[in-house]
């Protein structure tokens, strides 16, 4: 999920509980299993796979069960043919959704994926109504405790970054999709810790949300979005005061 910055900490950390981490793990197996049918077994040469991988690794994938899923994927056969998919909708509020999809069954997701929406004050809409509000980036975070930020943001300027903001807890750099590659490789050779990072999508203007139960609204959609099988990534362009987040958190 991202929405306001300080969502990508919040979804990591989500992601992280031990609780969740056996479903984390099937969907980006489906990642990879996709990435690699389509691209090949090399991440050298598929980029799709590498940012797969990448994806795995942070959620503390198991080798074995990456490379299962590569080879699942490369050999083709009677796999199941994921197709991906991309719901667009808005939250209460009139808050932008995107939700990506790899699904083996549209006629089973999408009633679902419409539910979930009606039964949270949102509407699910056509293809485009908000897409165009979202720009897809380079996202790494690094949280403000194992960097100097003026030290970070010259480094992270010089290889390739648009922005640095400081969020309280974390600095989020973004940067060209094109960049991402070589900014990963240069903060990781400088040894500065990374909390997060992945190509995202980054929604051009956000909405403040101030008022505790409509964020609850917005948040409860999401966050039965993100628990639905098929779903692997969830947007949108809400910004949410941490105060109110930390209580419904809480």
């Amino acid at each position: 999920m991202s929405g306001h910055s300080h969502w990508a900490g919040i979804k990591h950390k989500k992601a992280a509980n031990d609780a969740k981490r056996g479903k984390v793990w099937s969907k980006i197996a489906r990642i990879i299993i996709v990435a690699a049918k389509n691209g090949g077994p090399d991440p050298g040469q598929n980029l799709a796979l590498r940012y797969a991988i990448d994806k795995a690794k942070q959620a503390n994938m198991p080798k074995d069960t990456i490379e299962k899923a590569v080879k699942k994927g490369a050999g083709g056969g009677d796999s199941i043919a994921f197709v991906p998919v991309l719901y667009e909708g808005y939250a209460h509020g009139g808050v932008a959704i995107m939700a990506e999809a790899l699904t083996d069954n549209r006629n089973r997701t999408g009633p679902e994926i419409r539910k979930i929406f009606d039964h949270h004050g949102g509407s699910l809409g056509g293809t485009g109504c908000v897409s165009y509000m979202f720009t897809k980036k380079g996202l790494i975070t690094v949280q403000t405790k194992d960097a100097n930020e003026d030290a970070l943001m010259e480094i992270a300027l010089g290889a390739g970054a648009e922005d640095m903001q400081n969020t309280g807890e974390v600095f989020e750099i973004t940067c060209d999709p094109i960049a991402y590659e070589g900014l990963k490789k240069e903060l990781d050779e400088k040894k500065i810790p990374i909390q997060v990072a992945e190509v995202s999508m980054i929604p051009q203007n956000s909405i403040p949300i101030s008022e505790e139960t409509a964020a609850k609204k917005i948040l409860s959609l999401i966050e039965e979005l993100e628990e639905n099988d098929d779903i692997q990534n969830v947007y949108a362009n809400f910004d949410i005061p941490d105060e109110i987040i930390a209580k419904l958190q809480g």
